[in-house]
């Protein structure tokens, strides 16, 4: 028969308090919020009506998201939007607003290619989305092909 001590009892309970308050305290929470409501600067109109130039091959698709997870800089994407796009990424937690959702189909059908373009370019004012003005308007296109992908 098992026996556990009354210590070891106590450090599990509290180990299972600790994950189930986690999966049902707000650093889960928010990332469902589905669509997201946002006041984002919107794109000036040159660039809020682009499409994306690149053809939606795999190709684009690996490499927009060989640069979200490792490449892109000053920090990959996935810190804040996290691995699956979804807002969750290890630096999200502390953050308001949280990250774009980038999983919620109602959220991301309302913004437009060139829109996503422009934020990634310029960063978002009030938002801790920085500025990728160094990346080539390729591998940003890229990135909104790879984006996109995670919504369908």
């Amino acid at each position: 028969m098992l026996s556990l001590k009354p210590f070891k009892l106590k450090s599990i309970f509290i180990s299972l308090f600790a994950i189930v308050f986690f999966m049902n305290g707000t650093a889960i929470v928010w990332a469902k919020e589905c669509p997201q409501s946002r006041k984002t600067q919107t794109a000036p109109p040159a660039f809020l009506n682009k499409k994306n130039p690149l053809r939606k091959e795999p190709r684009h698709i690996k490499k927009g998201k060989v640069l979200s997870h490792i490449k892109a800089k000053p920090i990959a994407c996935k810190q804040c939007h996290g691995m699956l796009g979804n807002g969750q990424g290890a630096m999200s937690l502390h953050m308001n607003p949280k990250p774009r959702n980038f999983t919620c189909k109602l959220t991301m059908d309302a913004i437009s290619d060139g829109q996503l373009f422009w934020i990634i370019k310029n960063g978002s004012k009030g938002t801790s989305m920085p500025s990728y003005k160094h990346l080539s308007d390729n591998k940003v296109w890229q990135l909104v092909h790879y984006i996109r992908s995670l919504s369908k």
